[in-house]
């Protein structure tokens, strides 16, 4: 019998659930939900079932991976029904594989229910495209930062540099500005066309359409607290 469930909850806005997100949810008698997936997808789980926060936010008092792990196992082996609910889809930056191995290690069955990405919904929300045969004919994610909050060492710049991809970039805005440097210098232009989603599926979603060297410049002079991430391709900029 399942159950553990990994459950993408999407960039935030209920509406894009899928509706096996929502049964599961709704049958739930226990919910770890990350910071990003509260909010109104909660208003989906049922009365009386446990809430457990256990997100993780860059510079801010988080549980361990360990932690958030071994509440699942516990929870499972007890004979409640888990969701683990995780922002966007839970397998893409989401510390899925961890949890996965802790619950194969302690024979629990699990399903994994994917989600909509916040790079799908940031393209969505734009109104672009994430392909365009023989201009984009290639989408790249990668993340903006390692486990030290710095800026990934082993990284294909052939590839991030590649004019013709469509690159989004994860939990990018403080380190950008190097890795803008390092775009220059390996060859692709400043102007660029580049998108910046903050709060992607939330009311307070902003759009910010420019070029790398210009979207560098500005994150170099601050950054908010708003989650983003960052789309630069051909097709990044268009309106």
């Amino acid at each position: 019998m399942t159950r553990v469930s990994f459950v993408g909850a999407g960039p935030g806005d209920p509406e894009l659930l899928t509706l096996k997100a929502v049964d599961r949810l709704a049958r739930a008698d226990v919910v770890l939900f990350d910071d990003l997936s509260a909010g109104p997808v909660l208003r989906h789980v049922r009365a009386g079932a446990d809430l457990v926060a256990v997100g993780k936010r860059a510079g801010r008092p988080s549980p361990s991976q360990s932690h958030v792990s071994a509440l699942l196992v516990e929870h499972a082996l007890s004979g409640a029904r888990v969701v683990r609910l995780k922002a966007g889809d839970p397998g893409i930056f989401g510390r899925l594989e961890e949890e996965i191995t802790a619950l194969r290690t302690a024979g629990v069955a699990f399903e994994i229910v994917p989600g909509i990405s916040a790079a799908q919904a940031a393209a969505a929300a734009a109104a672009i495209p994430l392909t365009r045969r023989a201009e984009a004919r290639r989408v790249q994610f990668v993340t903006g930062h390692d486990a030290t909050g710095g800026l990934p060492e082993q990284r294909n710049m052939a590839a991030l540099a590649d004019p013709n991809a469509t690159t989004v970039v994860f939990m990018p805005k403080r380190t950008f500005p190097a890795l803008a440097d390092d775009l220059a210098a390996h060859g692709l232009s400043g102007t660029t066309p580049a998108l910046l989603a903050e709060a992607i599926g939330h009311p307070e979603q902003r759009l910010t359409r420019t070029t790398i060297a210009a979207l560098a410049e500005q994150l170099r002079a601050g950054v908010s607290d708003a989650t983003a991430l960052i789309l630069y391709g051909p097709l990044a900029a268009e309106a």
